[in-house]
């Protein structure tokens, strides 16, 4: 399971002092027993790469702050902790692969938006974000 991998990871940067993997690492491990405590029971594959990309979500929004201030410090920090969590993440699809994906499903021209996401989301859940299959999904529709 991926707990068992951020653990091991975690130990590592922890031998290598690396403290920006510590504590992202630390971070996560975190966020993955909080939400197997809420749930009652070990979380599934997809439970697990919804909590890394709740996870990467965050660290977006941190990054985006630290470009609006203009702290290349917090920039080059953001963008290492990014590599780290992505690192726990399925490959990602380009927008074409997501195009064609989502043409597969049955979403056509015309379609609702809500109930194009309705199709796409878990048909691309940990293998695109969120933002890229909306803007993939508003092309086809």
């Amino acid at each position: 399971m991926m707990k068992q991998a951020v653990f091991e990871q975690l130990k590592q940067a922890m031998k290598e002092k690396d403290a920006v993997a510590k504590g992202v690492l630390t971070l996560l491990k975190s966020a993955l027993d909080q939400a197997e405590k809420e749930k009652g029971s070990e979380l599934s594959h997809e439970e697990e790469i919804a909590v890394v990309n709740r996870e990467v979500k965050q660290t977006h929004q941190a990054l985006e702050g630290a470009k609006q201030a203009g702290r290349e410090d917090l920039i080059e920090k953001e963008n290492r902790k990014l590599e780290i969590l992505q690192s726990f993440l399925p490959k990602q699809l380009s927008e074409v692969e997501i195009a064609d994906a989502l043409v597969k499903a049955g979403i056509t021209k015309g379609m609702n938006m809500g109930e194009a996401m309705k199709i796409a989301k878990p048909l691309l859940a940990g293998k695109a974000d969120g933002a890229t299959i909306a803007k993939v999904v508003k092309s086809l529709i």
